[in-house]
């Protein structure tokens, strides 16, 4: 089950990190690595662009695989390439075939939508899985190149404008309707309980078994 929701968690490391390497940089990388010249590893001038995309690429699919863990923030030079993709229809197509997949998935389960038995549970994270920061990190040009001002995150979570992440509340429901008892976890405190439950059913989630906020820790 837990391929269920691979995708939008890894999507949501690359917004939420909760560290700091933001002066890391493929170039100060390169430098380290005793080459005083970019064209011994194909970074020259006209190429340096392209080079760089491939980069940006890569270095997003390898943390959406967790071969690249414990970074703090996106590379400063990958920033607007993990902005482009988190806003573009790639992202969204991205994450409708991971739904597809998950529902084929119970297709081969012997849990069909009149077979659960109620025994069953599934857990979602909130932010960036169900509800999209997106919107966030576009008033405030962040997209993971910085750490998260926790206090100005707050503030916008109290506005209840968060929308759904595309096609998630069609998974969520495709679960529910199988009888399947569904938990939501956060990192959100839980001062900010009302706050989320009213972002949730307007977003169009309801009917889940219970809601895990965090109590007095920080959120990130």
């Amino acid at each position: 089950m837990d391929r269920s929701i691979f995708l939008s968690l890894a999507l949501a490391s690359l917004l939420i990190g909760v560290v700091s390497a933001r002066d890391w940089n493929i170039l100060n990388h390169l430098k380290s690595l005793g080459s005083s010249s970019p064209s011994q590893h194909g970074l020259v001038s006209s190429g340096l662009s392209t080079n760089l995309k491939r980069y940006c690429e890569s270095w997003r699919f390898n943390v959406e695989v967790h071969n690249i863990r414990n970074f703090d923030v996106v590379p400063q030079e990958c920033v607007s390439h993990v902005q482009n993709y988190m806003t573009s229809s790639q992202y969204e197509d991205d994450v409708e075939r991971a739904v597809d997949e998950v529902i084929l998935h119970f297709g081969s389960m012997c849990c069909g939508k009149s077979k659960c038995d109620g025994m069953d549970a599934w857990i979602f994270d909130i932010d960036d899985t169900l509800l999209s920061t997106i919107p966030y990190h576009k008033s405030n040009g962040f997209f993971g190149g910085e750490k998260l001002n926790s206090t100005k995150f707050e503030d916008w979570i109290r506005k209840r404008k968060a929308p759904s992440v595309p096609h998630m509340v069609k998974l969520y429901h495709e679960i529910r309707e199988r009888g399947i008892k569904i938990f939501l976890i956060s990192s959100r405190k839980e001062y900010l309980r009302s706050a989320t439950v009213d972002n949730l059913i307007q977003a169009g989630y309801y009917g889940w078994s219970n809601l895990i906020l965090r109590l007095d820790k920080p959120m990130y």
